[in-house]
């Protein structure tokens, strides 16, 4: 059995300990085709990238092969990029300001389809970081959701690394509660039992599946 195959196994079932209806997404990036076979070939479907250029060249072919193949932007992206990501990605799972929501709401209306969105939340308010701040992120998931008709799922964030996540994903599933919305993207191969913990649907596991990056 493959290393990633049988980390993947053991993922599951601590997760399934808690809670058996978490989506992993495999977190591809930077990885090459060699390393995310095995996966594709149990049938395992989410995988992440962040960077629109390496996704598109790894995994343009494998789409057309893998009918369920579900692909899941997690990184920033730059509105210049929107175009290919539409064509590509069945997720967009950062997004963080009106501008990126618009065009994206442009260009998948142009080839009739409709991606699943996550909004970014700023949660520990960092300057360095992307992401809606909290006190705004109401107006904005009315007006994305409402004027630009994008089919808004749920809410994403990465916790300050100084601090304890846990404070971060208890805020978050306060927000998804007051919006209704059902899924949340929160969770990394350091701290995703604990995400779960929190009602985190969509888990961002990378290195403990498919080993320490270059």
């Amino acid at each position: 059995m493959h290393y990633s195959i049988n980390n993947l196994s053991l993922i599951k079932k601590e997760i399934n300990k808690i809670n058996q209806n978490v989506n992993i997404i495999a977190v591809s990036k930077t990885f090459k085709i060699d390393k995310i076979q095995p996966l594709l070939e149990t049938g395992h479907c989410h995988f992440g990238e962040n960077k629109v250029q390496e996704a598109d060249e790894k995994w343009n072919n494998l789409k057309s092969k893998y009918k369920d193949l579900k692909l899941h932007m997690i990184g920033k992206l730059q509105t210049n990029k929107v175009k290919m990501a539409v064509n590509l990605f069945d997720y967009i799972h950062s997004v963080d300001s009106l501008k990126l929501a618009k065009k994206i709401s442009e260009e998948q209306s142009k080839i009739n389809k409709n991606l699943k969105i996550f909004i970014q939340v700023n949660i520990g308010n960092e300057n360095q970081k992307n992401g809606i701040l909290k006190s705004d992120l109401k107006n904005f998931y009315l007006n994305i959701k409402k004027e630009l008709k994008l089919d808004v799922i749920g809410l994403m964030c990465i916790p300050p690394i100084e601090e304890d996540p846990n404070e971060s994903f208890k805020i978050m599933r306060n927000l998804s509660n007051q919006l209704d919305l059902k899924e949340l993207s929160m969770g990394m191969s350091s701290d995703y039992l604990e995400a779960i913990n929190f009602g985190s649907t969509f888990v961002r596991i990378g290195s403990k599946i498919f080993g320490p990056r270059n």
